[in-house]
């Protein structure tokens, strides 16, 4: 891909990297809501895509990315990350959060099947 230029079109995001470790690939997130006609409410949920990551900008976890949709690059990737807008406040705490909760999850989980 060095020397190359992908051509941009579409929309726009900004979203944080919430896994980096597959080569020049990266898993960007970004919160949206949902309206539900059903229920006559919005629902929260989160768009997870996965972003061409240049080796010029090298997004890390918890960074937060500008990315615009692309040309398919492979099967799974149709955005590329631009530019690196900041870090996220908290992030390696909420993962903390999120990781204790999995294995309170489980552990429960246990001693219910004993």
């Amino acid at each position: 891909m060095e020397g190359q230029s992908i051509k941009t079109r579409g929309r726009t995001f900004t979203g944080v990297v919430v896994d980096a470790k597959m080569q020049l690939t990266a898993t960007v997130e970004w919160p949206r809501r949902k309206y539900v006609r059903k229920y006559e409410r919005y629902d929260s949920s989160k768009t997870r895509v996965k972003a061409h990551n240049p080796v010029e900008i090298d997004a890390k976890k918890g960074d937060i990315v500008k990315l615009v949709e692309c040309r398919p690059i492979s099967k799974s990737k149709h955005f590329m990350i631009i530019e690196k807008v900041g870090r996220e406040r908290l992030f390696e705490a909420k993962q903390e959060l999120m990781e204790e909760s999995k294995k309170k999850l489980q552990v429960k989980e246990q001693d219910e099947s004993s």
